[in-house]
């Protein structure tokens, strides 16, 4: 309801400009040459006609006045009827009578009234102003918004002065013309002209034309401001929860600052407290989120369950940069129990965690904690880092095309349990590299040297620690040599024209095997997946506690098509890694022969005219004749019709040899991991539509999950149902039954109001492969 304060003037101002005096030359007759008032209406009826600020003031813009005939009453008034219709850059004013009376000031138009302000067009029997004090009233007016949805009627629209309006019987809808579906009425309906909102007195909702609520006042948006007030609801059913209600509340306290409260209530377990604070200072934008639930029916103590997460991301001037994401919880069962948005059932840990940054041009600092609440019961074997102290150097131009870098760091590292050590470790690492590029050829040499320093507390008589030292040091050179080359050449497949492109790549990667065992190599360092991208890499652990040694040459080499548009369509990769030595290979036993090679990977992806789409990888170790793991997706894609079959494996050995301290793998898993899922999603008929997804476990042969939603969405109004139904975790596969959990959904949204996001179908739990496109190159 976008009223302006110059929407109804423009007949009022024209007129007046063009008194009697004035009428004979710029009144126009209709004439063979002239256009019809009804061809002139036609070109604004419905349309969304923004001001062009180029052309200037829209007031001081020419007005044309067009009329079958115009009649002067001496100095007292004058009238023009038949057709009149005035024009005013993007305003228009139509009439079958407009008249202004020169001794009270005032205008009136009967018959037919029509005026067009660019984002508003109403119709009327009648409309008066008085143009001393710009009051007017319209009569009978049907309205209706042409730049965003919205229409309603009104008896009568009173204006006052400049900016205020008030709509007599009025009612307001997104819904389209001749559709019922809901509408808000009021007695009076009232709004400055600058301000985002409505005030709705005596209102009702309506259904059908049925009376849903009744309130003696509410206040609706009527631009993209954010407003205080009750967001829509949720109703759902679960096995776990019962029956749940969420009422959320949004307070726009500020500009800058809001708060949204929900009570959420459980059937199965009580009323929960929900909020989240979002706000945006000088320093940064975050939120902080809360859950309470004060008495849990379901929980077998009376203790208060609680969650809550501090986020905030922010800069200072250039150079400071600040990060937090803090969050705990009240129990390490809670996500399993209770539905959450700060955490999910499957984690393992929270993450506490703050930095500060300090950025220049060539170097940064950093000053960093974390630490980890642990979701698992017992003593957590998570190591805080309290604090870190990173800083960097680069010199990108030191000489002879040499890049200078140097990266360093300070860390303290402390862990609950106690046979685990606790250390504080320094590491410098200077390194240079001398990068070489045309457009067919490229080369990389870096060269570095990792010098690592160690003052480890722990307890020798545990075992696995008496090799340890209190104070260690390591210091690791390193040489990388990469090169890489470019061909291209035209090519014809199936009767079309592409371009193919090889590019094979060599790496040479020396890493001196240095004597390691008296230092702890679990502080923060993990081994990395060894994917074909993941062979050109010069390291095969995230951190610093374990460098493995290398000597070895990585040969790979990927072809790509693309099209005559330059689009690719089609990419496959092979690589793998050449052993010189027993640096950097896996040897299980002392003493045991492995082939000097590596396993072999591959990725690929293509596109087949843009609706069917693959992406694929693979590791296999042919001397073993053993694959280590895949993925795999198919998706045929057309609109809004898609559907996707995918797959993932990794074989048991590969996680115990990419995991070798968790000695309990067979409580997760007998056979490793093997999973196939299928999404899909397509129209029915006429705004209804359903998705659908499905995960089964191969290994298992057991369903991880399933969830299916039927959707309906008309011009104004949406509606989603939905039943999800998954596995709840268990800790042993051996002992534990499969248990399942089911849940219900209902989600309603009016369409159309400003502020408010439509209501889709939930996601999935996320114990199963969620869904994504499976090709990303250019498309």
């Amino acid at each position: 309801m976008s009223f302006t304060s110059r929407s109804l003037l423009a007949t009022m101002i024209s007129i007046a400009l063009y008194g009697p005096s004035a009428f004979a030359n710029d009144a126009l007759i209709e004439n063979e040459a002239s256009p019809t008032a009804e061809e002139e209406l036609a070109l604004v009826k419905g349309m969304c006609l923004t001001p062009d600020p180029s052309e200037g003031d829209p007031n001081n813009a020419p007005i044309r006045i067009t009329a079958d005939q115009a009649e002067a009453d001496s100095d007292a008034s004058v009238t023009y009827s038949g057709d009149v219709v005035v024009r005013q850059a993007n305003r228009t004013v139509a009439a079958d009578v407009a008249t202004m009376n020169q001794q009270n000031n005032t205008v009136s138009a009967k018959g037919n009234v029509y005026f067009h302000d660019g984002t508003i067009e109403v119709y009327a029997d009648s409309m008066q102003n008085n143009l001393d004090t710009d009051d007017a009233e319209i009569n009978n007016a049907v309205y209706s918004l042409t730049c965003e949805a919205g229409r309603g009627e009104a008896t009568k629209i009173e204006k006052q002065g400049m900016t205020y309006y008030r709509l007599r019987n009025g009612t307001y809808t997104t819904c389209p013309p001749g559709d019922k579906s809901w509408q808000f009425t009021a007695t009076s309906i009232e709004r400055e002209a600058d301000s985002p909102f409505a005030d709705l007195y005596n209102a009702r909702f309506e259904v059908l034309d049925v009376p849903v609520f009744y309130m003696p006042y509410l206040r609706v948006p009527v631009g993209d401001e954010r407003l205080t007030g009750f967001l829509y609801p949720t109703i759902s059913y679960g096995s776990r929860d019962g029956f749940e209600l969420e009422t959320p509340f949004y307070w726009n306290i500020a500009p800058n600052y809001d708060l949204t409260f929900t009570p959420k209530y459980m059937s199965n377990r009580g009323l929960q407290l929900n909020s989240q604070f979002r706000y945006l200072t000088d320093l940064g934008q975050g939120s902080l989120k809360g859950e309470y639930l004060g008495n849990d029916e379901a929980s077998d103590t009376d203790d208060a369950r609680w969650a809550y997460n501090w986020s905030h991301s922010g800069r200072y001037e250039d150079n400071w940069l600040f990060n937090v994401d803090y969050s705990k919880v009240s129990d390490v069962t809670y996500f399993s129990d209770v539905d959450s948005e700060i955490g999910r059932r499957e984690d393992n840990n929270l993450l506490q965690t703050g930095e500060v940054t300090y950025q220049e041009e060539k170097w940064n600092s950093t000053l960093r904690v974390r630490n980890f609440q642990p979701l698992t019961p017992g003593v957590s074997s998570n190591y805080r880092l309290m604090p870190q102290l990173t800083f960097n150097y680069y010199e990108p131009e030191l000489g002879y095309d040499l890049d200078f870098g140097f990266l360093s760091h300070i860390s303290r590292f402390e862990n609950d349990d106690s046979t685990k050590p606790s250390a504080d470790r320094v590491h410098l690492e200077p390194s240079l590299m001398l990068p070489f590029a045309t457009p067919w050829w490229s080369m990389t040499t870096e060269a570095k040297l990792m010098y690592t320093y160690y003052n480890q507390e722990f307890d020798p008589t545990v075992a696995g620690l008496e090799d340890l030292e209190e104070t260690a040091s390591r210091t690791v050179p390193s040489l990388r040599m990469l090169t890489g080359l470019y061909f291209e050449r035209d090519t014809d497949l199936f009767g079309d024209a592409y371009v193919q492109s090889l590019e094979p790549q060599l790496q040479y990667l020396y890493i001196k095997d240095v004597e390691q065992s008296d230092i702890y190599g679990s502080y923060d360092t993990t081994i990395l997946q060894t994917d074909y991208y993941g062979l050109f890499r010069d390291r095969r652990y995230s951190s610093v506690d374990r460098i493995a040694a290398a000597n070895q040459f990585t040969v790979g080499a990927t072809t790509r098509f693309f099209d005559s548009n330059l689009k690719e369509r089609f990419n496959l990769a092979f690589g793998q890694i050449f052993y010189l030595n027993d640096s950097g290979r896996n040897l299980q036993e002392e003493g045991e022969s492995q082939p000097n090679y590596s396993a072999s990977a591959f990725e690929s992806d293509f596109n087949f005219n843009d609706w069917l789409f693959f992406h694929g990888g693979l590791q296999y170790d042919a001397s073993e004749k053993d694959m280590q793991f895949a993925n795999a997706a198919l998706e045929y894609r057309e609109g809004s019709l898609f559907s996707q079959l995918n797959y993932r494996y990794v074989s048991k050995e590969y996680i115990q040899q990419s995991l070798p301290d968790n000695n309990q793998i067979d409580n997760y898993t007998e056979e490793g991991i093997s999973q196939v899922g299928f999404s899909a999603g397509f129209p029915i008929h006429a705004g209804l539509s359903v998705r659908g997804d499905y995960y089964h476990d191969v290994t298992e042969n057991q369903m991880v999950e399933g969830q299916v939603s039927l959707n309906y969405r008309s011009d104004c109004w949406m509606i989603t149902l939905g039943y999800n139904q998954y596995m709840v975790a268990r800790s042993n596969v051996n002992t534990q039954p499969v248990e399942y959990e089911q849940n219900f959904s209902i989600s309603f949204s009016l369409l159309g109001l400003a502020g408010v996001s439509s209501v889709g179908a939930s996601s999935a739990s996320g114990n199963a492969i969620a869904y994504g496109r499976p090709f990303y190159l250019n498309n």
